[in-house]
């Protein structure tokens, strides 16, 4: 036979008081939702349903059982009685859950912290839905990281009821359609036969209860959808196509879930006067042909706008390109920065005054 008072660890002589002190104990320790061994809990249930029962506790502690454990209800269910069903009402929170001399509704609202409407031991909390945006970025705007800020329609808590969906104060009853569960079932019937599918609870939104006064600001749902302006740290290097992840700035949660997050694609826009390659930047200059041939110095702007003066070898051929270290893109996530590649063109005049005439004359004769 059972020891039900070593099941709650008291003595025979324990006060009500003292069992239901190791009964909240005990429960919220061993309850299968909160880790706990699920056949520990039964026991701990069956001891308390009997030794918190004056009439019941009276007939254990004079026959070693009660009259409702000897039936035949007993030993289809086990659990003295209580059965399979109870221990389904308990981790429910259903109405018929209660007991002579004490109510599972409101024990385990006091074990487990829940008020107004009845203990919901599945509560549906839901990470709120990722937003993705696209940015567009001139070309030289990556040469160097800033911020830039942005305007986006998001789903936010709503300021009033603070995400419970209802009026402040007001109270929160048991959700009709899904019995405080937060979830339903349909059945789906196919070629192959019907299936149970386990859904969301539309009603209740997987929260299991309904505020009796739906909240003026977000109409119950608990969120409400506002332009919010964003800052967005824009990376040096950063490439077109390029996706970076913001943490918990997208939609907010349910039931006071986790935000989503916010994906950020950037598009790079094109520049006229350079091209970029990976981290390299690629332009071209025209030059005369008195500098292609004796070389010399001549000043380009950079992607950032300011000049350098590039150096010309003698002889340069129209085509030939030079390479000026560490004046492209900047390497992202790592030092560094690619190389600007300069294509030089020989510029042919398609004008020439009399006295250019006369020199090209004059150099044509020296076979230049």
């Amino acid at each position: 036979m059972k020891d039900y008072y070593k099941v709650l660890g008291v003595s025979k002589d324990a006060s009500p008081s003292k069992i239901k002190k190791a009964y909240y104990k005990l429960a919220k320790k061993h309850h299968p939702d909160k880790g706990g061994d699920e056949d520990k809990f039964k026991k701990i249930n069956e001891a308390y349903q009997v030794l918190s029962n004056k009439k019941k506790r009276k007939q254990y502690d004079n026959f070693g059982r009660t009259f409702d454990q000897g039936g035949p209800r007993a030993r289809r269910g086990g659990m003295g009685g209580m059965g399979d069903g109870f221990y389904k009402q308990w981790s429910w929170g259903n109405s018929g859950a209660s007991g002579q001399g004490f109510d599972f509704k409101d024990i385990l609202n006091e074990i487990f912290g829940r008020s107004g409407g009845g203990f919901r031991q599945k509560r549906d909390v839901r990470r709120g839905n990722d937003i993705k945006i696209k940015i567009h970025v001139p070309l030289k705007n990556v040469l160097e990281k800033h911020e830039k800020e942005v305007s986006l329609r998001k789903k936010l808590t709503c300021p009033r009821c603070e995400g419970k969906g209802g009026e402040p104060e007001t109270e929160m009853k048991e959700c009709f359609s899904c019995r405080g569960t937060g979830r339903v079932k349909k059945i789906r019937r196919t070629m192959l036969g019907s299936f149970t599918e386990d859904s969301i609870c539309p009603e209740c939104n997987g929260q299991g209860e309904i505020p009796e006064k739906p909240c003026n600001v977000c109409g119950g749902d608990g969120r409400v959808e506002k332009e919010k302006t964003i800052k967005i740290t824009i990376p040096a290097g950063i490439d077109d196509d390029q996706v970076i992840k913001m943490k918990g700035k997208g939609n907010a949660g349910i039931n006071g879930g986790p935000a989503g997050d916010l994906y950020v694609v950037f598009s790079i826009q094109n520049d006229s006067d350079f091209e970029r390659r990976g981290d390299n930047l690629y332009t071209d200059r025209e030059i005369n042909f008195s500098q292609a041939s004796l070389g010399g110095e001549t000043e380009i702007k950079t992607l950032s706008g300011k000049e350098i003066v590039l150096e010309i070898p003698k002889g340069t051929e129209s085509g030939k390109v030079l390479k000026i270290e560490n004046k492209g893109i900047p390497h992202f996530g790592r030092g560094g920065k690619g190389d600007l590649f300069v294509e030089l063109n020989i510029k042919t005049p398609q004008r020439l005054t009399k006295k250019q005439k006369e020199l090209l004359r004059k150099l044509s004769k020296e076979n230049l």
